[in-house]
């Protein structure tokens, strides 16, 4: 699981590219998800046929904190890719 700071003030967008795993497929991304450890907050949700996007706000110093990504796709798959954001102040 890939590790990206954040700082607890910051809101960004993280975006998880599903274009390695749907390509070969020859599937797209129908509808994406997020959910977030508390007290994350996720807001402004996107998807592209092939990546996924969300702004991410919140957390606290010190702490590790896991983010989310659930793919449905029009073929009927459904998976997850999560990320770990490390809050700091910076």
């Amino acid at each position: 699981m890939a590790t990206f700071k954040k700082d607890p003030d910051a809101t960004l967008d993280y975006t998880f590219d599903w274009s390695a795993y749907l390509t070969p497929l020859s599937d797209v991304i129908q509808s994406a998800t997020f959910v977030a450890d508390a007290p994350l907050i996720t807001s402004n949700p996107s998807h592209t046929p092939t990546a996924a996007t969300c702004f991410v706000s919140g957390g606290v110093a010190g702490t590790q904190l896991t983010l989310t990504c659930r793919i449905t796709t029009t073929g009927g798959r459904t998976d997850d890719r999560s990320i770990t954001l490390k809050i700091v102040n910076r």
